[in-house]
């Protein structure tokens, strides 16, 4: 054996996505690519918005700086940022509040990094972004999942009862991957209480930590609520990579609660781990990027229209689901129980989706519907071949 038995086990267990994505590249070469209709990977079809060229070719043609800088990013990108997360959090921020990050993972890395002691336990919400479990790992922790309600929304007193000695990170993903969930100011107000109640009763302080790379993707007027105000001791987790369509640049930040009891040590601490972890600071071209692009995003009614086609598509093959409040996925409930033989079944009609299993969701499969509307149109009627199947 050449690599570490917990890699190798990882390996035989790796993430349902990127098994549909290898499966994937087999059935275009074999059928090509026109001819398969690939719902698997929440890889942005949109173009980054003519502005992010322009800032990019303006800070290029200035000449600027590549050398290295705060392990925590450049002073006045943090506050261009913090600017704007303080009315996105209904907080006032300052700089000193953000850590640039190599995007939401690299953040939560670093978080996670900072704050676990061996064995702590890392709780999210079921279904969940595969990788939280080995991003948990990493820093010897454990993740442990609780059940949500019918509609995924947050299900309040299975989290109560599963908080315990050993629980440090209450990790929450809204708009959510793979449900497309937002979770509602009423419940995270609830959860905040929740969580300062149990803290004091196990003399520990409880972290929750919100990852939102999603947070400006949503539809319907949908408003994705502050986690600052209804819990002081909360950070937010997110990148850049879906709302401006550059997933490959790797580029986020940490943003943490100006309320938190121990903000001088969760700050320099993230610090320390942003540097020792490898990362040692996010990009700088990209840092510059950002600063001068806060709010700036991609035309999500685009992804907007995309949703209904396959809501309505679906809808009428006489698939269930719980339409997404944001995100670009749409979780939906296999017509039997066994969601990776349906997932099967798809790929017989060339349709590429992947289980609920593989997010702790089974019965369900997960549609990524950032791509083109010609292929949403396309693979209804595979959709719908799939579904008579089983009837």
């Amino acid at each position: 054996m050449t690599i570490a038995k917990k890699i190798d086990e990882f390996q035989r267990r790796s993430s349902w996505i990127r098994k549909m994505f290898e499966a994937g590249a087999q059935l275009k070469a074999e059928h090509g690519a026109e001819n398969v209709f690939d719902f698997s990977l929440g890889n942005p079809n949109l173009t980054p918005p003519e502005k992010f060229e322009e800032t990019l070719s303006d800070i290029i043609k200035n000449r600027a700086s590549h050398a290295y800088m705060p392990n925590v990013g450049y002073p006045d990108v943090r506050e261009a940022v913090a600017q704007f997360v303080s009315a996105e959090q209904e907080m006032a921020l300052s700089g000193n509040d953000i850590i640039m990050t190599c995007g939401a993972a690299g953040a939560l890395n670093v978080m996670l990094k900072a704050l676990l002691d061996p064995g702590d336990e890392v709780m999210t919400p079921t279904p969940f972004f595969v990788e939280y479990g080995y991003y948990a790992d990493n820093h010897g922790g454990v993740l442990k999942t609780v059940p949500t309600n019918a509609d995924f929304t947050l299900d309040l007193n299975a989290i109560e009862e599963a908080v315990n000695e050993k629980t440090k990170v209450l990790l929450i993903n809204s708009p959510n991957n793979p449900t497309g969930q937002v979770y509602s100011e009423e419940s995270l107000n609830a959860l905040g209480a929740m969580l300062e109640k149990k803290g004091k009763e196990l003399n520990r302080t409880i972290y929750l930590i919100s990852d939102e790379p999603y947070r400006k993707i949503v539809y319907d007027d949908t408003h994705v609520p502050s986690i600052f105000t209804c819990y002081k001791e909360s950070m937010v987790a997110t990148s850049y990579s879906k709302d401006l369509s550059v997933p490959g640049e790797r580029i986020g930040f940490i943003a943490v609660n100006p309320n938190a009891t121990y903000k001088s040590d969760l700050i320099n601490g993230m610090a320390l781990a942003n540097r020792i972890l490898g990362f040692v600071n996010a990009p700088a071209l990209m840092q510059r990027a950002v600063g001068a692009l806060q709010g700036t995003t991609v035309d999500i009614s685009e992804y907007a229209g995309k949703r209904e086609l396959l809501c309505d598509g679906l809808s009428a093959c006489g698939y269930e689901f719980v339409k997404p409040a944001g995100a670009f996925y749409l979780f939906a409930k296999a017509p039997i129980a066994d969601d990776v033989e349906f997932v099967n079944a798809l790929q017989d009609e060339l349709i590429l989706a992947v289980p609920g299993s593989g997010f702790g969701g089974p019965g369900h499969f997960r549609i990524a519907f950032c791509v083109d509307d010609e292929t949403i149109k396309n693979a209804m009627p595979g959709f719908e071949k799939a579904m008579e199947r089983f009837k």
